[in-house]
């Protein structure tokens, strides 16, 4: 056991996926009990919102479940967390949440439970501010000398300083000279705001000086309003730092204390308060953040540093006096007291570990067991070393790595189910380990690994194609991957039937080649059907639609047709890939196919609507289970406090109205459940229903494979549906971006679009009116001459550059906006700006 490592006190892991940094973790008396022991509270990026009271817990057992007091999810991302005396017709204690477009302030009050279940902890709103630009940190104080009372500042993106005086707004201002926002804090020693600016350095704004500035609610604005007689906003000192800063933090821990700390990149400044230099570090590290915490001696400070070789560093001053492995690199921490514990240092990770540790070190009773010493076999060692040397010359003359092939082996039913079985062989050119399909290899040796597929389900999949990942350590260490794509029969999922006469859908599909029989191209289908001519093809899907297909006899025309929309998607693929293959093998090179009928946009719109309808039901649920287990709780725990009651009472009809909540839940919780598999289905259903829009589309317009990429990854930017994403909010975002960038009807249109496109939170919307809108419109711009290219001309004119990866990180993040720009002879980077991820 190490002396130099911190000693775990508690840990939790929040959620899966989240992210979290600076401002998303304070610690403080936040439900206001007047114990003096702090709780911790944490914030995510996801918009969850959790309240901790950590207690000792021993390492072979999980984290105690009472731990958490609270977690609730809200709408938007959060920024940061704040305690602090935010109301003003109270002296509590309350929690100030920013969000990107919003400032709220809650009131967090526990219930004593009367039962062993323990207490009820609740988050109540008392107000909010709804910001009209997006935020970017905050800071909270005694502006102006009041005292009793603190006051909210909020810093925008765009270099606004906003200032909040309880629940009403103050004023606003500018900073002078911005350009991107820095850590900001309030010194109420001075009365005075500290921020870092672009130019970095440390700049000291007087809250009078910002008070009496014009008011203005631009920076053109204020530059106009100064020019015109105004009060010009001017820091009253700076110092230059050289570098960016990574916090700031002016600590108040004593009356003689009066020191401003700044964290660089590569430094570490301790200014006094009138700018003036006390001491600097020069780090041997990147640190990740800090904290002041402590006067041990007049004159000095101890803080805590922490770097990203996951180190907790104590300094007195420039001196170290300590240091500790942590098991993650954190991006905040702070100092708490708990009912068994004081002084343990709090640490939060970037992925969400939290974690309560201590310095020092606990006894171990471990005691080494003694090894028998030997002597070394001297011809052993060398003969060990030679076939190690061997193993390595090998190995760089080769080059390792693995050369696999995949084959279908196998075409067998069960219990009238189609399957194909699937062989990978991998042929091994070195010695490799740790393979992800569980086999050890040696040199020049091949394993075949089979598996099964088949249908699984009441419904057709939205594609056929799947894809074997191998990863490997190749000799040297380093990790490989190798990746190979199959697709599977068309057979697996459908058997040949008589076509149908009469159907509700069709779409027809032109070749510049002569007609050719269908028995020819669906070779394996043709066998059992019961058209002769090989002019017509019926495939009967297992889940139950019927697709037939139809070859004219005099043109070069094909007709698909069904009473399922999105179910002719598997078969015009199929028509359009066994094309290609067979005319490539006939030497034909200018082969070329088409769609020339109207796009099916009403057709399509049915699987919007039907999916989106299913998505408002699973919202509606949710709210329902969520009332209807408030309300069973509640009746749970006046049961148990009138059983526990000595003196018998009356229940009152209390448990035939439990039992008629609990059927109630669970009717709704089975409703929930069969709604969310047909929501599944429907999202398949629209996977499909998309993929052939997009197949038509670019058959149409003769789009390429990296314009029709395009459009696929901004007609399906998502493969499944989440309960914080969904596929409305991200397809619209995307078809809008389009529309804005390489779409728009000019260069001027979209230099202006783009200029004022702002943030804006992704939901679920109110209906699908305005998606439909935007795919009918992106349809008709491709159709008039729109193009959909990385680098044609009218784009490198206006500055735009699309591609489908771009456009699928754009949905995933939620919100972007694109800053472009170009040169005579090339485009710039581009520099993305993701305000809620």
């Amino acid at each position: 056991m190490s002396l130099f490592k911190a000693r775990d006190w508690w840990s939790a892991v929040l959620g899966e996926g989240e992210e979290f940094d600076q401002g998303c973790l304070c610690v403080g008396d936040v439900d206001n009990s007047g114990s003096g022991h702090d709780k911790v509270v944490v914030g995510s990026y996801m918009g969850m919102l959790r309240i901790f009271s950590p207690h000792a817990s021993k390492s072979s057992e999980e984290v105690p479940a009472d731990a958490q007091l609270l977690e609730v999810q809200l709408q938007n991302a959060i920024i940061q967390v704040e305690l602090g005396k935010f109301v003003s017709c109270s002296d509590l204690l309350h929690l100030a949440v920013l969000h990107p477009r919003k400032l709220s302030v809650f009131s967090i009050s526990g219930t004593a439970g009367n039962v062993e279940h323990g207490d009820q902890y609740q988050l109540k709103l008392v107000y909010e501010h709804n910001l009209q630009r997006t935020a970017c940190s905050m800071t909270h104080g005694t502006f102006g000398g009041v005292s009793g009372h603190h006051s909210l500042c909020v810093q925008s993106m765009d270099g606004m300083l906003m200032f909040f005086e309880q629940e009403s707004y103050s004023f606003g201002r500018f900073l002078p000279g911005f350009l991107l926002p820095g850590p900001l804090v309030y010194n109420p020693r001075t009365d005075s705001f500290l921020t870092v600016s672009s130019a970095r350095q440390l700049e000291s704004y007087k809250y009078e000086t910002l008070a009496v500035a014009t008011e203005a609610e631009t920076r053109q604005d204020q530059d106009l309003s100064v020019n015109s007689g105004g009060k010009r906003l001017t820091p009253d000192w700076v110092f230059v730092l050289g570098e960016q800063a990574l916090e700031v933090c002016v600590p108040s821990f004593s009356h003689s204390s009066s020191f401003i700390f700044i964290l660089g990149e590569r430094n570490l400044y301790c200014l006094r308060d009138n700018g003036q230099i006390h001491f600097m570090k020069k780090l041997e590290f990147n640190p990740s953040c800090f904290l002041p915490y402590a006067s041990v001696r007049d004159g000095t400070t101890n803080l805590l540093l922490c770097n990203h070789t996951n180190m907790l560093l104590v300094y007195q001053d420039v001196t170290l006096k300590w240091a500790a492995q942590l098991p993650f690199v954190p991006v905040a921490t702070r100092l708490a007291n708990f009912p068994e514990l004081k002084g343990v240092v709090t640490s939060l990770s970037s992925d969400g570990h939290l974690l309560c540790s201590y310095m020092g070190t606990d006894p171990s009773f471990f005691s080494t067991p003694k090894v028998d010493a030997r002597e070394a076999d001297y011809e052993q060692v060398e003969a060990e070393m030679k076939r190690l040397q061997k193993l390595i010359r090998e190995a760089t003359r080769t080059q390792g790595g693995i050369a696999a092939a995949d084959s279908l082996t196998g075409y067998q039913t069960r219990l009238g189910m189609p399957i194909v079985t699937h062989e990978l062989i991998s042929q091994v050119l070195v010695f490799i380990q740790y393979i992800s399909l569980f086999f050890s290899a040696d040199i020049g040796s091949s394993t075949s690994v089979k598996f099964s597929a088949f249908l699984n389900g009441r419904y057709l999949p939205a594609d056929l194609k799947g894809e074997i990942t191998v990863s490997y350590n190749s000799p040297t260490g380093v990790p490989k991957i190798l990746q190979s794509t199959f697709t599977l029969p068309l057979a697996l999922v459908c058997v040949p039937s008589s076509p149908a006469k009469t159907t509700k859908f069709k779409i027809t599909l032109d070749t510049n080649q002569a007609p050719v029989q269908l028995s020819s191209i669906f070779s394996e289908f043709s066998i059992k059907s019961e058209d002769k001519d090989g002019n017509s093809l019926a495939f009967q899907f297992l889940p139950g639609p019927k697709v037939t297909l139809l070859a004219s006899k005099t043109s070069q025309r094909y007709r698909i047709q069904s009473d399922s929309f999105e179910d002719m998607w598997l078969v015009a693929k199929e028509l359009v890939r066994r094309f290609d293959q067979y005319f490539s093998k006939l030497g034909v090179k200018d082969f070329k196919k088409s769609f020339s009928g109207p796009l099916p946009l009403q057709e399509y719109f049915l699987s919007v609507d039907h999916h989106f309808q299913l998505r408002v039901s699973a919202k509606q649920y949710q709210d329902l289970l969520s009332e209807q287990a408030v309300q069973f709780r509640a009746i749970q725990r006046r049961l148990l406090t009138r059983f526990k009651d000595k003196t018998p009472a009356p229940l009152q009809n209390l448990d035939t109205l439990l039992d008629t909540t609990y059927n109630q839940v669970m009717a709704l919780a089975d409703a929930a459940e069969e709604n969310h598999t047909q929501l599944e289905e429907a999202f398949v259903r629209l996977r499909g229903s998309t993929q052939l829009l997009v197949l038509l589309l670019s058959l149409s317009q003769g789009l390429t494979p990296e314009q029709t990429a395009i459009l696929e990854a901004t007609l399906l930017p998502l493969l499944q549906d989440t309960p914080q994403l969904g596929w409305e909010e991200s397809c619209d975002a995307a078809v809008s971006h389009l529309l804005r960038t390489c779409l728009s009807r000019s260069p001027k249109d979209q230099a202006t679009s783009l200029a004022h496109t702002g943030a804006q939170i992704l939901g679920l919307p109110r209906d699908t009116d305005r998606l439909k809108r935007h795919i009918s419109l992106l349809c008709d711009r491709i159709a008039k001459g729109g193009r959909l290219t990385l680098a044609s001309e009218a784009n490198c004119r206006s500055g735009l550059v699309c591609n489908p990866q771009q456009l699928s990180l754009f949905c995933l993040c939620g919100v972007f906006r694109v800053f472009l720009q170009h040169d005579r002879n090339n485009l710039a980077e581009k520099n993305l700006s993701v305000h809620k991820c």
